[in-house]
């Protein structure tokens, strides 16, 4: 099959997917130009976390990842919510670094980055359904970071 062709077969989440992907295998092999084309300049950029491990912010403003004392190596990278051009990405470095990034694109463009570091997050979905009836909530996506301390990581409620 041509890529065209599979192209046109591909949902905007995976192809949403895809351009996460891209841009992690970009930025660990520091190429700007890449980058460049798959995040907007105005990209809006929320962080939770020890002013410490901002190393997102400094890849994206340009360092080079060798300068970065942090490689971001995805465990997992998930489409969610629907129609909403939301990606979830999430990895660890043992038990003491947990992060997870929600992505929000447009039109194959990264418009918004919010980061977390060492929290367990819930993504719920409060939307009303299809005739304006209120769906109560759902949760599409909720962290599973592998080495949970004993006395777990804190929790943040995530509404897209």
């Amino acid at each position: 099959m041509e890529a065209q062709s599979v192209e046109r077969l591909m949902t905007p989440e995976m192809r949403n997917k895809g351009t996460i992907e891209l841009l992690y295998r970009a930025l660990e092999k520091g190429e700007a130009s890449t980058v460049e084309k798959l995040v907007a300049r105005d990209v809006e950029w929320w962080f939770h976390g020890p002013h410490h491990c901002q190393h997102m912010m400094r890849l994206l403003t340009g360092e080079a990842p060798r300068q970065v004392p942090f490689r971001f190596e995805p465990s997992s990278v998930e489409a969610v919510v629907a129609g909403h051009g939301c990606v979830i990405a999430e990895g660890w470095e043992g038990s003491n670094v947990y992060w997870v990034h929600v992505w929000k694109l447009k039109e194959g463009v990264v418009t918004e980055l919010r980061e977390y570091f060492n929290t367990w997050l819930t993504v719920t979905d409060y939307s009303l359904g299809p005739i304006g009836w209120d769906m109560g909530r759902c949760t599409v996506w909720e962290s599973v970071p592998r080495d949970l301390a004993p006395g777990s990581l804190p929790s943040l409620l995530l509404a897209i």
